[in-house]
């Protein structure tokens, strides 16, 4: 078995990337994800369908073979804009098995390395939606959870000297935001020009908080949540 390691889901892209990225200064990063990641990624990669229960079960019983997984970023996801009235079974079982489930697994594979050890770290990524986006109406039930979740691990972890926090992300400049949101657009410039510090957030800004919560720098800090989004979320009822 190798040395301590962190495992990242969906860290091919995005803020997933970013975060891969700053922790393979410190340890061994494991990335999973369905997607390739770039050429430069310093992560080790492993191909899997996180949706798929049984083949994330399996993937994560050799992973865990092979490495103690003291630190977990439970990452991926998946956002669709969808009125409410048109969610439909699959795009709700669909959201619920990646955004939700995954997570689940994944800390039940790396729970016993983390209590054997007697020490452990778990950042859930949550995100600013969960306190109500338009056309989010399956993501955002599907992040506030993750949110919901965070809390329950802290609370039954702690005594085992586990750290279960999580971040929200606002807007992040990101392939997959570009995508949906062109720079040219005025409605994109709308919607920058109504974060406080007037830009869009990097997915290194979520990587070194990330990075933070995963250190021996927050060990006494369990069940919280950390809004990176400019300032946008100020003002809101968050939790």
């Amino acid at each position: 078995m190798s040395r301590d390691a962190v495992l990242v889901t969906g860290a091919s892209r995005g803020i997933g990337a970013g975060i891969a990225h700053r922790l393979a200064d410190d340890y061994l990063v494991v990335n999973l994800d369905k997607a390739e990641p770039a050429k430069d990624s310093r992560a080790e990669f492993v191909a899997v369908d996180l949706g798929d229960l049984a083949a994330t079960r399996a993937c994560l019983a050799e992973l865990c073979a092979r490495h103690r997984f003291t630190r977990l970023v439970n990452n991926v996801g998946m956002s669709s804009a969808v009125p409410a009235a048109q969610v439909d079974d699959e795009l709700m079982e669909k959201s619920i098995s990646l955004n939700l489930r995954a997570a689940l697994l994944c800390l039940q594979a790396v729970l016993p390395a983390m209590t054997e050890a007697g020490f452990g770290r778990v950042v859930n990524m949550g995100s600013r939606a969960a306190l109500g986006k338009e056309l989010r109406t399956v993501y955002s039930a599907t992040k506030g959870g993750m949110h919901a979740l965070k809390r329950t691990w802290a609370l039954e972890l702690a005594g085992r000297c586990i750290a279960v926090n999580a971040v929200a992300p606002g807007m992040i400049d990101t392939e997959l935001f570009r995508g949906a949101n062109p720079p040219e657009s005025p409605i994109t410039r709308k919607l920058v020009g109504a974060i406080p510090m007037q830009r869009l957030g990097t997915p290194d800004d979520v990587a070194k908080v990330v990075a933070f919560l995963l250190s021996d720098a927050a060990s006494y800090m369990t069940g919280q949540i950390v809004h990176i989004c400019g300032g946008l979320s100020v003002g809101a009822v968050l939790e």
